[in-house]
């Protein structure tokens, strides 16, 4: 129970937590993330060697295989539409050199007029607003970004 006082009245709200055993089925799913592209060839090209990730490929697509252990699912789509945002952020130690590494294997970092600076990068850090963080697109046009908190 959560109580505030206001003015000369108490507001008493009370919080429950739901946790119905039969409405539980999912908690422990190993639940996966997928996208699609409009290239599974190019998309296969740049996500594994463009960005090194280690790739399995299927009939149904493409396998993302990330630090971790669930994999990211790549599908081609005919009608596929760029999502409006972030996908996939990759955390990285550090940030400079990541993308100046990316930079030289031709990936352009997308810069947002007053926020980033000449390469890429939003610096959150040194103005406590976030991670620094760039972002950058995959061949199909989705938004990835790497980023580094301190």
């Amino acid at each position: 129970m959560v109580s505030e006082a206001t003015d000369d009245r108490v507001v008493v709200c009370y919080i429950e937590t739901i946790s119905n055993k039969e409405d539980d089925m999912l908690k422990d799913s190993p639940a996966f993330s997928g996208f699609s592209v409009n290239d599974l060839a190019a998309a296969k090209q740049f996500y594994g060697e463009t960005l090194g990730l280690n790739i399995e490929q299927s009939e149904s697509g493409l396998q993302l295989k990330i630090a971790g252990s669930i994999p990211i699912y790549v599908y081609h789509k005919d009608d596929h539409q760029t999502a409006s945002f972030t996908i996939i952020n990759f955390p990285v130690d550090d940030i400079d050199l990541a993308v100046d590494e990316l930079s030289s294997k031709g990936i352009e970092f997308i810069q947002y007029d007053g926020m980033t600076d000449d390469n890429g990068i939003a610096r959150g850090i040194s103005a406590n607003r976030g991670p620094d963080i760039a972002w950058f697109k995959d061949p199909a046009g989705n938004f990835l970004s790497i980023l580094h908190n301190d």
